[in-house]
């Protein structure tokens, strides 16, 4: 496309919904909401010239500051919507830097790196923003650890599930068959409804009733996906094994 051509909003927004990923299978925030919202952020992207870099570290900007007003800002109602707002915002716009690249062609091996690496920080860095809330607001390191134990959780799913897909690509096949209720049984552990209980962070009982129920699904969730992983794992090296004697 020519530098000085005009870009239309309408136009990127149709071909970005054309374009758009299954949603089988997809937690139901994601699939409903986030994508949508990326799409939106993509267009407008587009017609301002962003790249998909740019639109990755405005992304990361965006959450970086709604941790920081869940971790330094005196608990209200003012501070829960700006956090939630604004991690939130940078969720959507983690979703719209790729679909940008996909409408561009300007996707690169080093852009879904540097997308990789923002992530890897952003949620462990979530959880460690909750619990210095969390003692900030109690005063009690034992309520605090839930805060760094969900962290490291986070980070240790994330890497397992990254390098499962490098390992095994068939273990991270989309379920293109699978009905809708899949996807809203999987809204427990969705980026976007853990973000969402940030608002009600300006009640901090509630936001911990809230915190800790979805550690407990996401652990769970959690330890039977990594079993899952590495039986499949298994079996492939058997295979492997197998068509080299």
């Amino acid at each position: 496309m020519a530098t000085g051509e005009r870009r239309s909003y309408r136009e990127a927004l149709e071909r970005l919904t054309a374009a758009q990923k299954p949603g089988a299978g997809v937690p139901a925030y994601l699939r409903w909401v986030n994508r949508g919202l990326g799409r939106r952020a993509a267009a407008l992207a587009y017609v301002i010239r962003a790249t998909p870099n740019q639109v990755t570290a405005v992304s990361g900007v965006l959450s970086v500051a709604g941790m920081l007003v869940l971790a330094s800002v005196e608990a209200s109602v003012v501070s829960a919507l700006a956090a939630s707002a604004l991690l939130l915002a940078g969720y959507a716009l983690d979703s719209a830097d790729g679909q940008l690249a996909r409408l561009t062609g300007g996707g690169s091996v080093a852009g879904e790196w540097l997308d990789h690496v923002v992530d890897a920080f952003r949620l462990p860095l979530f959880h460690l923003a909750v619990a210095v809330y969390l003692l900030r607001e109690s005063g009690s390191l034992g309520l605090a650890s839930l805060g760094v134990a969900f962290s490291l959780l986070s980070s240790a799913w994330f890497f397992a599930q990254t390098l499962a897909e490098k390992l095994l690509p068939a273990a991270s096949d989309p379920m293109p068959d699978a009905p809708a209720w899949v996807s809203f049984a999987k809204l427990p552990y969705d980026v976007g409804v853990l973000y969402l209980i940030v608002l009600t962070s300006a009640w901090p009982t509630v936001f911990l009733v809230a915190y800790v129920a979805l550690f407990a699904v996401t652990a769970a969730v959690a330890v039977l996906s990594m079993a899952r992983k590495y039986r499949a794992l298994s079996h492939a090296h058997v295979a492997v094994a197998a068509r080299r004697e």
